[in-house]
């Protein structure tokens, strides 16, 4: 299997929120995954970008009727780096988990230097 990105995960956020879910969710985020690693043109269905954002992506789940964003950003190009995961309850995504996001990807290129 040809790999298009390596994904990387920052301190344990993701992690974290991983872990919590339901074995059928991790199931699915598994899935996602593997897309993202291997398919050149990940559907926006799966990837898009957070508008009014500076680089921050959104890796969308859904389970059932259960929706999931998982936010990361790109480094160098084809390095997906993992920041927070939530399930989402409402249409607008929560501006503290952007606010998360944006604070962890600040942090993660200042501790690359």
């Amino acid at each position: 299997m040809k790999t298009e990105r390596t994904i990387i995960f920052y301190r344990h956020y993701f992690t974290g929120f991983y872990a919590a879910q339901p074995k059928g969710v991790q199931e699915k985020i598994d899935y996602v995954f593997i897309l993202l690693r291997t398919v050149e043109r990940v559907p926006k269905k799966f990837l898009d970008h957070m508008t009014g954002t500076d680089g921050i992506y959104e890796i969308r789940i859904e389970y059932g009727s259960n929706i999931f964003r998982i936010f990361c950003c790109f480094d160098k190009g084809n390095l997906v780096v993992l920041f927070n995961g939530f399930q989402k309850k409402t249409q607008k995504t929560p501006k503290q988990e952007i606010d998360l996001a944006e604070k962890l990807k600040k942090e993660y290129f200042a501790t690359k230097k």
